[in-house]
Formats: structure tokens, C-alpha cells, sequence
């Protein structure tokens, strides 16, 4: 009987590991979870930076009070999104204050890239300008940083 409720234990954890390499086969990089990650060389990105670091589409020049459109996409080449790999979600800061969050689930059916309509009142920037600030987080390759300065008048 012991020997039966072995085998059994054995099997259930084969199948488990069995499903988990089917549904999980790429193993996530532990290195990419320690820290914010970002473009070394914006012009010289690597593969992995290509598809990961936020892209965000801006007006240089916007007016206070004003609402604009900002639109971020994760990485210059579409990051995939499937059941092994895809984005968690995408946020927008206005300078160190949180303008968004969007969650996105694991299918296959969307590309990472979110609208946001925005607003700076004038006394948020009294040196006429606003860094916006994306981050998205990848569910095997962390958390990713992108930054784009906009220019504030009146």
C-alpha cells in the first residue's frame, strides 16, 4: 500500500513538472527582477531592450491646463503576448506623480500599448517642463523604465 501511495505522489508531481515545462517552458531571468531596468544606449538597444523598454508618444510641446494625448507601447518591436510570456501591466507617471495603470492578461489577442489623456496644470511645472515617466512589467523579464521630457507653456 506504501509502496502504491509513492508511485502515486510520483506520478502527480512527473505530470505536474510535465505541464508546467509545457505551459512554462522559458525559465524567467532573475537578474532582470532586482532592479528598474532601462535602455543602456537608447541608440543601441539590444533585442531584449527592443522589446521591453516603454515607448512613449508625446507632443514636445503642450499647454498647461490643456489635455493631451500620451501613448505608450512596450518596446520599438511589439512585445509578444501569449499564456508563457506577456506584459502585467503599463503605468504612467507625470514626474514622480501617477497618472495611470492599465493590467493586461496573458493572451495572445493584444499588443502592449495604452492611451492616456493627460492634464498638467501650470503650477505643476514652474521650470516649464514635465518628465512623463512609463514602466511595464514583464512576467519573465521585470520591471522596465521609459522617459520622455515635454515642454510646458503657459
Amino acid at each position: 500500500m506504501k509502496t502504491a501511495a509513492l508511485g502515486a505522489v510520483a506520478a502527480g508531481i512527473t505530470r505536474e513538472a510535465i505541464a508546467a515545462e509545457k505551459y512554462f517552458p522559458v525559465k524567467a531571468d532573475q537578474s532582470l527582477f532586482a532592479t528598474i531596468n532601462r535602455a543602456k544606449d537608447p541608440a543601441k538597444k539590444s533585442p531584449l531592450e527592443q522589446k521591453h523598454a516603454p515607448v512613449i508618444k508625446a507632443p514636445h510641446t503642450v499647454k498647461a491646463g490643456e489635455p493631451f494625448t500620451v501613448e505608450v507601447t512596450v518596446g520599438e518591436q511589439i512585445h509578444p503576448m501569449g499564456p508563457t510570456h506577456w506584459i502585467e501591466y503599463i503605468e504612467l507617471n507625470v514626474g514622480n506623480e501617477p497618472a495611470g495603470r492599465v493590467e493586461l492578461q496573458p493572451r495572445g489577442f493584444l499588443h502592449p500599448k495604452v492611451t492616456f489623456t493627460v492634464v498638467v496644470p501650470k503650477e505643476a511645472v514652474p521650470a516649464g517642463k514635465i518628465t512623463l515617466v512609463a514602466f511595464q512589467r514583464c512576467n519573465l523579464h521585470g520591471y522596465w523604465e521609459g522617459s520622455l521630457d515635454v515642454t510646458v507653456s503657459g
